[in-house]
């Protein structure tokens, strides 16, 4: 029932919330496409999004992984992965397709948390850490996503139980090779999947050695060897990438995660987002584009809430300490929660890279936290489980009307139903808005043009284009809208002079929208612009700006009304 009730949240109105951004470039890499299939410099009909986002037959692996060490920073084996999900299901809704398997993968990393927890505490630790993946409102926006989190989060829920294993093998100094084996296998995929997992895979090797100097006095050195050579046997499999690691390591694509100008502000920011991004884990409240007294009520809930359930999770976590054979478990899954944060950290205040202002970045050490959270919250109950046989008298009260594990399953499941009609967790750069504020006046001819220097540009102005499409019909769309992209490389002096050289077929008067980089205001706009008219080839028509349309949602893009020369 857990996993059926996981399966329905994730699968839940897939379809039908935008691709935003990263998505797009999921959809490029894993349909094998790339930046080249995407036509440049040039006015586009809408109808040839079909195109660019049908999947190529015949693409290996091998191309896949060039294309994505080449114009990406991410390892290749996702893409590859779902590359040969959409050939295999050749699904009629391409978008649906794409989601359907990280979706799945977020089905899967259920099933295993129920079995970390099992191997860790107990069955009903197990059921309750699953229950609280399968509504977790952090889970379903993962497994909702065209993107690589679900498989890493599956992977690392995966070394966790190897993990935990490893440990008892320590303990009782046997060594099951399959667990050896499998535990370097499972991080040697992760690092393939995702760059993050490297950041796991430290945090269980840290988690493991304190625990193991903790427990020197009864290890023998047999185990230092054991670990040793399982830690390099995953680095060693990971040799053939890792000079595109150091080259991606030097590429502007996260350049963003600078804070710009940063101030004292900056600095204490990734302290209350780090609280922040755990309370969404568990609880999401509606309070994206409200207003500020909504906000505030409904910062107030969420505060109470999560004051009430970290005292929960401390005398869970308490008690749990208190009986002897669950003190390693605790201390591994802890260790591995604390050492996967404050590596975030070190590259916060280190890199200058704040990845706390990025909530979907925990999905690194959220199997960590989901474990814990079933452990503790179900550790009062099995204790008093074990007084209650042996004839013993409880020494707290009860949890009166309702139990705290079932308060915050209901309170998780409330926050998914937000995620899946997406009230919460929407979509970066909300394409779909931005698409309707273009299409403001759906009788004049519409024009959208994205500035571009990298691919990131190229995606964002693709997932626009693709709301767009939905907002015309069929019959018409070919005679009403145009898309392009000018490359920004030499500068906006370069992009205003392109504008008159490309042809134009659509009839005058039209709208005209430009979407520029972050840092571009109204001002920086020019007055006019000239297009081709193909009433007057040989008089350009002239498009003025319209100071009243300018807007900005991440990006900013202005409006230009352009009017026939022979109308003026």
């Amino acid at each position: 029932m857990i996993l059926l009730g996981g399966l329905l949240l994730r699968f839940w109105q897939l379809d039908s919330k935008p691709l935003w951004l990263d998505e797009v470039l999921t959809a490029l890499f894993s349909l094998g496409q790339s930046q080249q299939d995407v036509p440049l410099n040039v006015f586009f009909p809408l109808t040839a999004l079909d195109r660019i986002f049908s999947i190529q037959p015949g693409i290996s692996c091998a191309q896949i992984t060039q294309t994505v060490a080449t114009e990406s920073v991410h390892p290749p084996l996702f893409f590859c992965l779902l590359y040969g999900w959409m050939n295999w299901l050749q699904p009629d809704n391409w978008v649906w397709g794409l989601r359907s398997l990280p979706a799945l993968f977020g089905v899967g990393a259920i099933a295993a948390l129920y079995w970390l927890n099992r191997v860790a505490f107990s069955p009903r630790a197990g059921l309750i850490g699953a229950a609280l993946m399968a509504v977790s409102p952090f889970a379903v926006y993962l497994s909702q996503e065209a993107r690589h989190y679900t498989l890493p989060m599956l992977l690392i829920t995966l070394a966790l139980v190897g993990l935990v294993k490893m440990q008892q093998d320590l303990v009782t100094d046997r060594l099951r090779a399959w667990v050896w084996l499998g535990w370097c296998g499972v991080n040697s995929i992760g690092l393939y999947t995702h760059y993050f997992c490297a950041i796991a895979f430290i945090a269980q090797v840290l988690a493991l050695l304190v625990w193991m100097l903790w427990q020197r006095s009864r290890l023998g050195w047999q185990s230092w060897w054991a670990i040793g050579l399982a830690i390099g046997g995953v680095w060693l499999s990971y040799l053939p990438w890792l000079p595109t690691l150091i080259n991606h390591f030097s590429r502007p694509e996260t350049d963003w995660l600078i804070p710009y100008k940063p101030d004292w502000q900056d600095r204490i920011a990734p302290l209350y987002q780090t609280l922040v991004n755990w309370v969404l884990m568990v609880v999401v409240l509606p309070v994206e584009d409200q207003p500020d007294r909504v906000v505030l009520g409904w910062g107030i809930v969420g505060l109470v809430f999560a004051s009430w359930l970290g005292w929960q999770l401390y005398r869970g976590w308490r008690i749990r300490w208190q009986q002897v054979p669950f003190r390693s478990p605790m201390l591994l899954l802890s260790g591995f929660t604390l050492g996967v944060v404050l590596q975030f950290f070190a590259i916060v205040y280190l890199l200058d890279k704040d990845l706390t202002v990025v909530p979907r970045y925990n999905f690194v050490y959220y199997p960590g936290v989901c474990a814990l959270l079933g452990a503790c919250l179900t550790g009062r109950g099995e204790q008093r489980t074990r007084n209650r046989k042996q004839g013993m008298k409880n020494s707290w009260a009860g949890d009166g009307l309702l139990p705290p594990v079932i308060i915050v399953l209901v309170a998780s499941l409330l926050s998914s139903f937000l995620v899946v009609n997406g009230v919460v967790f929407q979509k970066s750069y909300h394409p779909d808005r931005v698409a309707r504020t273009m299409a403001f006046e759906p009788d004049r001819s519409l024009v959208a043009v994205t500035a571009y220097e990298s691919l990131q540009e190229v995606a964002l102005g693709l997932s626009f284009a693709l709301e767009l499409q939905k907002l015309y019909s069929t019959t018409t769309i070919d005679s009403q809208v145009r898309f392009g992209f000018l490359d920004r490389s030499d500068g906006y002096g370069a992009v205003w002079r392109a504008f008159p050289d490309l042809e134009q077929p659509l009839p005058l008067p039209l709208n005209l929208w430009v979407v520029a980089s972050p840092g571009m205001r109204t001002k920086d706009y020019p007055e006019r612009l000239r297009i081709n008219d193909r009433a007057t080839p040989r008089r350009k028509a002239l498009c003025r700006v319209d100071p009243d349309r300018f807007e900005r949602i991440g990006f900013p893009y202005q409006l230009f009304r352009c009017e026939s020369r022979r109308a003026s």
